[in-house]
């Protein structure tokens, strides 16, 4: 039998199975360590047959805790090792499900608690926040802020709070009201958009795309079409010009004559209006990302999944088309994430006002 301690983060092994207890607070620095520790045992331990993540003491989860379990799970698979979720909470299951990583794991629910005879539970449990002990961070560029990390007791079946403006009211009422507005703009240049669209190339109005909400949860994002209908099929034969998990293309082939200048205009993004009245989006936010992008990242970059993604936001007003390096563009949102505020979201949405009438702005 091997054990090694790693600050409320055990490694046990023994008859080729491997028993790794999650912390209780799993974010950044925990996610990063328990990756290194979870490959460390696979590399020593080749003959490993099973290894089993209990999560009996897990009370807090991000993004990057998300990241590290399929991280482990992708290490998993590769050696052939059976990988098992024991003691699985309610809430870290709605997480998972949200993330679609549900099916993809074989998970072991925690038993329900036991109560004594004389004491029932309550229907409706309030919300409260309590703050934990602060996390030091990796560095300060990958690592959230420490007035972010909270354990918040919410009902079973909601998923953690990850950061204060997930639960904002207020910016959830800026975001009915914009997207009302929006949605109205886009009514009235639907009917020329749409006609234009049609002569220039053959296919419907709307395109819909999947991408990764908050703790990797997929929805399906709207925009006018600017490509031709088989882009999906054609991504392969085009270069990309970017760095890290992101794709840009400056003069894309695919893109039609019309689509150029509705990336230009920002007008391909009307629809997503839409989303934003949903709650899939916000106005602001981090930029919505491909599932096969989310498939790239290294553990602190799940960071910007904290947060729902936005119509705009820090990367959209500072250069997005000469941004290509994508650790620049999670330097940005995690910049976001630091400095939010109401008075900062607004700051934001005057400025990408700002950014759609300037004539060398634009997609790429």
């Amino acid at each position: 039998m091997v054990e090694a301690n790693g600050d409320n983060c055990q490694v046990t092994i023994l008859d080729q199975i491997c028993q790794i207890s999650i912390p209780s607070v799993f974010t950044v620095k925990k996610a990063v360590e328990f990756k290194q520790n979870f490959q460390q045992a696979c590399q020593q331990y080749p003959d490993l047959k099973r290894i089993n993540l209990d999560l009996s003491l897990t009370r807090f989860m991000d993004s990057s805790g998300i990241g590290a379990l399929v991280a482990g799970r992708k290490m998993a698979q590769k050696q052939g090792i059976e990988l098992v979720l024991q003691n699985v909470s309610q809430q870290v299951i709605t997480v998972l499900t949200l993330a679609d990583l549900d099916k993809f794991f074989v998970i072991e629910a925690a038993p329900p608690p036991k109560l004594p005879k004389t004491k029932r539970p309550l229907p409706n449990a309030r919300v409260t926040i309590q703050s934990v002990p602060a996390i030091a961070p990796i560095s300060s560029t990958t690592s959230m802020p420490q007035r972010f990390i909270n354990i918040v007791k919410v009902k079973d079946d909601q998923p953690f709070i990850t950061h204060p403006s997930v639960m904002s009211v207020p910016k959830r009422i800026i975001d009915i009201v914009g997207s009302l507005v929006g949605l109205a703009i886009t009514g009235v240049v639907l009917i020329p958009i749409a006609i234009a669209i049609k002569l220039d190339s053959p296919g419907p109005i709307f395109f819909g795309q999947v991408r990764c909400s908050r703790m990797g949860k997929r929805f399906k994002m709207w925009k006018f079409r600017s490509m031709v209908t088989d882009a999906e099929a054609k991504k392969h034969l085009v270069e990309n010009e970017a760095e890290g998990a992101i794709f840009k293309a400056k003069n894309d082939p695919r893109i039609t004559r019309v689509g150029r200048f509705l990336r230009k205009t920002s007008l391909d993004e009307l629809p997503q209006f839409w989303n934003v009245l949903k709650g899939e989006m916000s106005l602001v936010g981090t930029r919505p990302p491909t599932p096969d992008e989310v498939e790239r990242y290294e553990i602190p970059q799940w960071q910007r999944l904290d947060i729902k993604p936005g119509m705009t936001g820090e990367w959209q007003v500072n250069g997005r088309s000469s941004i290509k390096n994508f650790e620049d563009i999670v330097r940005l949102d995690l910049k976001y994430q630091e400095n939010w505020s109401l008075i900062y979201d607004i700051q934001l949405i005057i400025k990408t006002i700002g950014v759609v009438f300037n004539k060398k702005s634009g997609a790429m």
